[in-house]
């Protein structure tokens, strides 16, 4: 059973920084895409990052780029999300998930696991 745990989620000011962490166990391909999701109240769920552990690979949503950075650890079920200037648009849930490949990785699909998200909420 594939199970994905989010942690590291909190409450800080515009310009700040929080970075998330995401441990999965379960999920057998030797690699895979992992990624960052996030959805605000009243609105859609939405990529903001992803990793192809193969090559280490990144992709990111334009929104974030050159503010976020993701990242694997040492154990390569074991997923980051480094936020800097974090802004109050960022305030939402963030959600790890993994499926086999990074094609369309920002399309939520149904062949992603999911974790149960964090709560990261940015005031201004």
């Amino acid at each position: 059973q594939v199970q994905l745990v989010e942690s590291g989620g909190g409450s800080v000011q515009a310009g700040g920084s929080l970075r998330l962490s995401c441990a999965a166990s379960g999920y057998t391909p030797l690699y895979y895409c992992m990624g960052w999701f996030r959805q605000a109240p009243g609105k859609e769920r939405e990529g903001v990052a992803a990793i192809y552990t193969a090559t280490g690979s990144t992709y990111y949503a334009d929104s974030v780029k050159g503010r976020f950075t993701i990242s694997q650890g040492n154990a390569k079920n074991t997923l980051y999300l480094q936020m800097n200037s974090l802004k109050p648009e960022d305030t939402a849930m963030y959600y790890c998930a993994v499926k086999r490949f990074c094609y369309s990785w920002y399309v939520v699909q149904e062949d992603y696991y999911w974790g149960q998200g964090t709560q990261v909420t940015v005031s201004s």
